[in-house]
């Protein structure tokens, strides 16, 4: 499906999709960002971390509106430093979910987002951070993990690859929390029924925007749901193969300006023309899952 020629909402992963391997943004990027507001379209990003870990990409970015963030659970107000939305993952279920899961693959490593604009992330004995740039407290056990509401629970397994974590956390946790893969070494467990979908559908509609005049960007599994809920899915070239399997159109690296150069296509930018890699697989009827 080709990308609406109408364009008016923008919606972006961070890691691995607008962001580079050093956390920073390309100037293309943020031309082509430009180009398309000034073109009347709306740029939303939409990731898997907490707000707190967000904070500092959008005052980069100069973005004083709405980002989604922590998978879904969060609708944050950048100008306003506030939560329009959150929703929390009950912790006697997340004890749970870990106890289920670790009675089928043994030992896990566990860190949390706390919920709220100054949550902190935990993280316990022998978890690593996916991300060594982003800031972490490590508590003595777990149970420290619980002293306050929480919108997601981060897992690592010292031998299982994410995609079998990832699997197996399903097939255990059932309907006790949603299971997303977010990143390499990121499995996370979320409040069921939230996803990446179902908090960018609060952000547009809270801004008027329809589905059908978006354009999602993305690199891992945890971004099929914006793509099954936005108009066209632009997966990156080192996006995880589940992604690639659904998405519309599958642009350059996140090192090569991935994003950009679909903008710049879409509203007439100067930057050198990329092919699209256009896939032809029909989508109808498409609701957030």
């Amino acid at each position: 499906m080709a990308a609406p020629p109408d364009c008016s909402l923008i919606a972006t992963d961070l890691d691995g999709t607008l962001l580079r391997g050093d956390d920073t943004l390309s100037d293309r990027s943020l031309a082509a960002l430009a180009l398309a507001a000034r073109a009347g379209a709306r740029h939303l990003v939409v990731t898997g971390r907490p707000a707190p870990r967000v904070r500092p990409l959008l005052d980069d970015l100069g973005a004083t509106g709405l980002a989604v963030c922590g998978q879904g659970a969060q609708v944050y107000d950048a100008g306003a430093d506030r939560l329009l939305w959150s929703v929390t993952l009950d912790r006697e279920l997340a004890e749970t979910a870990l106890g289920k899961i670790e009675a089928e693959v043994g030992e896990l490593y566990a860190a949390v987002d706390q919920d709220g604009v100054d949550g902190l992330t935990l993280i316990e004995p022998g978890y690593l951070m996916p991300h060594p740039t982003l800031p972490a407290v490590r508590v003595e056990r777990r149970d420290d993990l619980w002293v306050r509401p929480i919108s997601k629970v981060l897992l690592r397994h010292p031998h299982l690859t994410d995609d079998e974590l990832a699997a197996t956390a399903r097939s255990a946790v059932g309907s006790l929390a949603t299971v997303t893969m977010s990143g390499p070494g990121t499995v996370e467990l979320q409040p069921c029924g939230v996803t990446k979908a179902t908090g960018l559908a609060l952000a547009a509609e809270h801004l008027g925007l329809e589905p059908g005049r978006t354009v999602a960007f993305g690199d891992m599994p945890n971004d099929i749901p914006m793509f099954d809920w936005a108009a066209h899915g632009v997966a990156m070239a080192n996006a995880h193969p589940e992604l690639k399997a659904v998405a519309d159109e599958v642009t350059t690296s996140n090192e090569d300006d991935g994003v950009a150069v679909v903008l710049e296509r879409l509203f007439g930018g100067a930057g050198p023309y990329v092919p699209p890699h256009v896939l032809p697989r029909p989508r109808s009827g498409r609701v957030p899952r």
